[in-house]
Parts: C-alpha cells; sequence; structure tokens
C-alpha cells in the first residue's frame, strides 16, 4: 500500500504541481507534458492504481481464505 501511496503522490503532486515548468518543455499528443499530468496523466494513474490493488487484494484473499 506504501509503494502505490507512493506513486500516487509522485504522479499527482510532484509531476503534477512541483515539476510542472520543467515538464512543459516536452510535449505529449501536442500539449505540454506539464499540462497533461495535471489534468489527464495524474487520473489515468489513478486508475492503474485502483486495479492494482483491486488484484493484489484479491490475490490476498485467496491465499488466505477469506474470498
Amino acid at each position: 500500500m506504501a509503494i502505490l501511496l507512493s506513486i500516487w503522490f509522485v504522479s499527482s503532486y510532484v509531476l503534477g504541481i512541483f515539476l510542472v515548468e520543467p515538464l512543459n518543455g516536452a510535449q505529449l499528443g501536442g500539449f505540454p507534458l506539464g499540462f497533461w499530468f495535471a489534468h489527464q496523466g495524474s487520473i489515468y494513474v489513478f486508475i492503474v492504481l485502483i486495479l492494482v490493488y483491486a488484484a493484489t487484494m484479491d490475490r490476498l484473499d485467496r491465499r488466505y481464505g477469506v474470498d
């Protein structure tokens, strides 16, 4: 859980807020990368983190027989 929260923090706060100016030098789909992370990228990362968390919890439930 700590790893997933760290990934969420880095993608939403660090890349979307603190490093937005340096990231704006690169383009992704015609938009500055910092803008993309602040508006779209953090949402995509969050959805992937939810899926990873759900899969991990399902595996733990099966392992300990509480599924």
